[in-house]
């Protein structure tokens, strides 16, 4: 581990620590407002949300996202929810998650500092930043993410963000309601960060994962951390999800079409079926179209898909 993962990691534990805040009326914004994600994550899955949504079980005990990124899936059923356990490998990410949690207002009154600052020289100079302070390291990250170029999460062998800028004109830096929406959303979910095997979910309970996908011809983007997720990190994936399965637990996968992801997800206790998704992240607008996605889950879902 790195000195710098050291630290963000310790920073989420600080916040994490931290007393409950009152943060006034948020469940207000919950009455009228959707949540959605609070920052664009590549892989993400609004585009998808519908054909999850129809292929999760039809009763869930406690639900369990290991990768969560963006959170799309969370964030639209999160009212059917009783319990949530959302978890994630990035410290970042998760002190971020936190922050939106406990005291959205400090959050929000940050992002309008760097709304009101942004421009080029301002932005290379937070991004080259590394806050001691969870709320201002929060507010860094979805201020890089929504005015970084195409909205890329991405970090070096430091692990150091090292995206550059983009050329939005006017990139949406506060999202205000959004924010105390999610608030709301997450006000009675456990968050954590670990890896994706440290969660323990009990029989009749839901789990959702959303690793790194396995590269393709057109999807090759596993560097949202310093560590790549790896083959070795895909079958330890399914060998979780087994385990999982054999306790009780029902679990639904996304990940690439790709011939390695298809051996290795092949017969039981997997179901698989083909999904068209479009991406958004790719640097190259002509390489943004829709592409192939495997859906796989342990359980017989509503439609008839291939094992």
């Amino acid at each position: 581990m790195s000195e710098l993962v050291y630290i963000q990691k310790r920073l989420f534990s600080q916040i994490s620590d931290d007393d409950e805040l009152d943060c006034g009326d948020i469940d207000n914004y919950s009455d009228s407002d959707e949540p959605y994600p609070f920052v664009k994550w590549a892989g993400g899955k609004r585009c998808l949300l519908k054909i999850l949504l129809a292929n999760m079980p039809n009763r869930i005990n406690s639900y369990y996202e290991p990768f969560v990124g963006g959170g799309a899936l969370f964030f639209g059923f999160h009212q059917r929810l009783s319990k949530a356990y959302l978890s994630d490998n990035n410290p970042e990410l998760m002190i971020t998650y936190t922050a939106i949690k406990k005291d959205p207002k400090r959050l929000i009154e940050l992002l309008k500092n760097h709304e009101v600052h942004h421009n080029k020289e301002y932005y290379y100079d937070i991004r080259q930043q590394q806050p001691d302070d969870p709320y201002e390291l929060a507010a860094r990250l979805i201020y890089l993410n929504k005015t970084c170029y195409n909205g890329l999460y991405r970090v070096n062998k430091s692990g150091k963000f090292n995206v550059p800028m983009g050329t939005y004109k006017n990139p949406r830096i506060v999202d205000e309601n959004n924010i105390l929406t999610c608030s709301a959303a997450l006000k009675n979910v456990t968050l954590e960060c670990h890896e994706f095997d440290s969660i323990n979910p009990k029989s009749g309970d839901f789990v959702y994962f959303d690793p790194p996908y396995h590269p393709t011809d057109v999807i090759n983007f596993t560097k949202y951390t310093q560590a790549d997720f790896t083959e070795q990190d895909q079958v330890r994936l399914k060998d979780f999800a087994i385990t999982l399965h054999k306790k009780g637990v029902k679990v639904m996968l996304s990940n690439s079409n790709a011939d390695f992801i298809q051996d290795i997800y092949k017969g039981r206790p997997f179901y698989k079926q083909v999904v068209r998704a479009p991406r958004f992240v790719n640097c190259k607008k002509d390489k943004r179209n829709p592409v192939e996605e495997l859906l796989i889950t342990t359980y017989k879902p509503q439609k008839n898909i291939d094992r």
